[in-house]
């Protein structure tokens, strides 16, 4: 595609997280040392939430990478399963010897049993769950059982939830009011700055392979701002769709009638900031006006 046309050794904005690309900006160095903490102290559950596209799977694969050979770790990316099947998946993450026709009750035996060992191997377990604002309570509730699981010492299971808002209104409910009491540590991402998009795309480029002059240009740059909100996700889609439209038209840089153009392509584009913008624009020009008015 474009990767030559711009001396690029790959594509620097895919939508699949690649923890090659990992940036600590301040938000994401929090929510990865408010999880490593957290994980260091065996207790309670861990919940990091987030809006679409701000980066919670990227930061769940760090946060994995970088746990020491101390931990065993499980991952559930796909949990809107029953609370059995859900048991069953934690299983096979466990490398458990089980009967797949065992119930709940039986599962839980078999998952104690294999945690207990590994405890006596000095590993502690950690089970990280993605998309959890689509676990059904009832599931939740299986999990909170789940972490009853315990030695004298220590918890067998510490469990992260990653989610998008959504899980904070179902952890609000009075139904899993005892598992929500038990959540020790959160942590929610924000948006990218202005200052921290530049820097963004910047980072991906040059882990890309770029070493050039800049190919976003300041205009550029401020029409991703506005029409992203700062999510991550969309900043890829956006400056992907751009570095298209350039390669296209035989162009090294990019401004920002590209990344409009982009924009117009993208279902998922934030317009409403593009109004906030004018408006505000159209309210400092009122207001100038005026002023010039008065001093006349």
């Amino acid at each position: 595609m474009y990767k030559e046309h711009f001396g690029l050794r790959e594509i620097p904005f895919s939508i699949t997280p690649d923890t090659s690309y990992f940036f600590s900006f301040p938000s994401y160095q929090a929510a990865l040392n408010t999880l490593l903490v957290a994980a260091n102290t065996g207790e309670g559950f861990i919940k990091i939430t987030g809006e679409v596209g701000t980066g919670k799977t990227m930061l769940c694969r760090k946060f994995m990478a970088m746990l020491s050979d101390e931990f065993a770790t499980a991952y559930i990316p796909n949990p809107a399963l029953e609370p059995r099947t859900l048991m069953l998946a934690l299983a096979d993450e466990l490398d458990c010897a089980q009967d797949r026709t065992a119930d709940q009750h039986q599962l839980i035996k078999t998952i104690n049993h294999r945690l207990l060992t590994l405890a006596r191997e000095g590993k502690r377990v950690l089970l990280c769950i993605d998309e959890a604002q689509a676990l059904p309570l009832e599931t939740l509730e299986a999990l909170r059982l789940l972490s009853n699981l315990e030695t004298e010492k220590r918890k067998l299971l510490q469990i992260v939830l990653f989610g998008q808002p959504e899980l904070d209104r179902k952890l609000a409910k009075s139904e899993i009011r005892q598992l929500t009491q038990r959540i020790s540590f959160h942590y929610q991402l924000q948006p990218l700055s202005a200052k921290e998009i530049d820097t963004y795309i910047a980072h991906r480029l040059n882990v890309a392979g770029y070493n050039g002059m800049p190919i976003f240009q300041p205009s550029a740059l401020f029409v991703l701002h506005l029409t992203s909100g700062g999510i991550p996700r969309l900043l890829n889609v956006l400056a992907h769709k751009a570095l298209m439209l350039g390669f296209g038209q035989g162009k090294k840089t990019l401004t920002g009638r590209h990344v409009l153009a982009a924009a117009r392509d993208t279902l998922a584009v934030r317009w409403d900031w593009l109004l906030y913008f004018a408006s505000g624009l159209i309210a400092l020009t009122l207001a100038g006006l005026l002023l010039w008015r008065f001093q006349i």
